[in-house]
C-alpha cells in the first residue's frame, strides 16, 4: 500500500527541486539562445575558417549525448585542469549543448527570409547591419518561433541528466525520496506531474508570443519591401 504521506512530507524538498530546475533551465535557456545566435553570426563571415568552425561545434555536440558531454565536463574536467561544481557544469552543459541547436534554428530562420526583400534594402543603401536589424531579425523571428520553443522543451526535458552529476533539480530529489521511503509510484508522480506543468507553461508562453509576433507582421506588413 502507497504512503499516502509522501508528497505532504517531502513537498518543501520538490518545491526546491522544483525551482532550483526551473532558474536553471531559465538561465541556461537565455545563454543558449544568445550564443547560438552568436554561433550564427560567425558562420555568416566571408571567412571558410569560421565555416569550418561552425560546422565542427554543432556536428559535434549534435553528434554526441547531453549525458557525455556531461560526464566529460564534470568527472573529465579535473583530469584537464577544470574543476566546476555541479550547478556551474550545469548551467554551462546544457548552454552549450542547446547552443548547436539554436544555432541551426537560426539559420534555418535566416534562409527562410526572401533574398528579394534583403535585396531590395541592398539597394535603398541599408548597410550589412541595418539589414539584420531592420529586415532579417523582424522577419525570421516569428519563423523561428515554433522550433525554439520545441527546442527549450526539449532542454527542460534534458535537464533530468543532470541528476547523475547531484544537481538538485527535480530528478534528484525524486531518486532521494524514493530511496527513503521505497515508494516508486508516488514521487515519480509527482515528478512526472512537476515536469509536465514546468513544459505546459513553456508551451503556453510560446503561444503567447506566436500570436504576438502574427499581430506585429499583419500590422507591419505594409512597410515592407
Amino acid at each position: 500500500m502507497p504512503d499516502q504521506s509522501v508528497t505532504l512530507r517531502y513537498a518543501e524538498r520538490f518545491l526546491d527541486g522544483f525551482l532550483t530546475t526551473a532558474w536553471i533551465c531559465g538561465v541556461s535557456i537565455c545563454a543558449a539562445v544568445a550564443l547560438g545566435l552568436a554561433l550564427f553570426l560567425v558562420r555568416r563571415l566571408p571567412f571558410a575558417p569560421a565555416r569550418w568552425f561552425y560546422d565542427g561545434y554543432v556536428g559535434l555536440l549534435r553528434g554526441t549525448p547531453f549525458l557525455i558531454q556531461v560526464f566529460l565536463l564534470y568527472y573529465g574536467g579535473p583530469g584537464l585542469g577544470i574543476r566546476l561544481s555541479a550547478t556551474t557544469t550545469a548551467l554551462i552543459g546544457l548552454s552549450v549543448y542547446g547552443s548547436a541547436y539554436f544555432a541551426e534554428i537560426f539559420r534555418a530562420g535566416f534562409e527562410a527570409v526572401p533574398r528579394g526583400q534583403v535585396e531590395a534594402a541592398r539597394m535603398l543603401g541599408f548597410d550589412r547591419g541595418q539589414i539584420l536589424r531592420n529586415v532579417e531579425l523582424p522577419q525570421m523571428a516569428a519563423l523561428i518561433l515554433p522550433p525554439s520553443v520545441n527546442q527549450c522543451i526539449i532542454l527542460i526535458k534534458e535537464s533530468a541528466v543532470l541528476s547523475v552529476i547531484t544537481v538538485p533539480e527535480l530528478t534528484t530529489v525524486a531518486t532521494r525520496v524514493v530511496s527513503e521511503t521505497f515508494n516508486f509510484a508516488e514521487p515519480y508522480l509527482l515528478l512526472a506531474l512537476l515536469y509536465w506543468l514546468l513544459v505546459e507553461a513553456t508551451a503556453r508562453g510560446g503561444r503567447w508570443l506566436e500570436r504576438a509576433a502574427g499581430r506585429h507582421l499583419t500590422t507591419t506588413k505594409g512597410l515592407t519591401p
